[in-house]
Parts: structure tokens; C-alpha cells; sequence
């Protein structure tokens, strides 16, 4: 892998190992970055303003996430639900991760859903589905009026 220091991504562990945990047994790789193909395209099909709709290259992903650990810290990832199709291919991911914001220090409660390809036992594509409704609340957007 040649993503630089994985302590960069500490605040998403969470997030990580419940993805590799739903994913188990159809990719190979010790760390998230691993699963990853190297010309992976991930997009963010539910998100929140300013964040990006597509994303290509495992680099790219490790750089988006980079700095995850600024705004938010995950403290624990649940609620995991699993369905494959029958040749393993096409895995959707149902789970919730819990944190909290770093500058407002509000926690952050969230839900995904994860729509992922598999190919030569890596991730080749994923679509991602997220409340951003749970993001304003934790980041205190928009801003309280006074």
C-alpha cells in the first residue's frame, strides 16, 4: 500500500473496521486502504454541501479522508447489516458510526448506506448514502442564529 502514515486516518478506525467486518471473506488487505482497488471511483451520492461527488484512485480517497480527524472523531461503528447478491460481486453495507465534532464538540450520529463493487477481490467502485442532516447537527451548521 502506498498510503503514507496510517495514524492520518486514526479518527475514522471505527468506520474501517466495520466496513472490513461487512466485507470480510470477498476482499483481501490488512487495512480499509488495502480493499481498495487502485483505480477505485467512490461517489458520495447523499452528502453534504462542499464535499466532493466522485472520487477516483485509492490516493485520492486516503487524501479526502486525510483530514477526517479535524472535523470529526469516530468513537464506534454498529448496526451492520449485509446483503450480497448471490456471486458476491455487489455488497450493500447498512450501518451507523457515532463520534463526536472536534470544533463544536456535539456528539455525531450517523447512518450509511454503502453500495460496493468487488472485482479480484477489491473494491472497484462504491457508492455512498449518508444523512446529511446528522452532519449539520454535530458541526453546528448552519450556524446558530444569536
Amino acid at each position: 500500500m502506498s498510503i503514507d502514515d496510517l495514524e492520518d486516518f486514526a479518527a475514522l478506525d471505527p468506520f474501517f473496521r466495520i466496513v472490513r467486518e461487512g466485507l470480510a471473506g470477498l476482499v483481501d488487505g490488512d487495512h480499509f486502504f488495502d480493499l481498495l482497488a487502485e483505480d477505485v471511483v467512490v461517489e458520495y451520492v447523499v452528502s453534504v454541501p462542499g464535499y466532493p461527488r466522485r472520487v477516483q484512485g485509492r490516493r485520492a480517497v486516503a487524501d479526502l479522508y486525510r483530514g477526517y480527524g479535524d472535523a470529526m472523531v469516530l468513537t464506534g461503528a454498529d448496526e451492520l447489516a449485509v446483503h450480497r447478491d448471490p456471486d458476491g460481486s455487489v455488497v450493500v453495507l447498512e450501518y451507523a458510526v457515532h463520534g463526536r465534532a472536534v470544533r463544536s464538540g456535539r456528539p455525531y450520529d450517523n447512518h450509511f448506506v454503502s453500495v460496493i463493487t468487488v472485482k479480484d477481490r477489491q473494491v472497484t467502485h462504491w457508492r455512498d448514502y449518508l444523512d446529511p442532516v446528522a452532519v449539520f447537527r454535530a458541526l453546528g451548521w448552519p450556524a446558530d442564529p444569536c
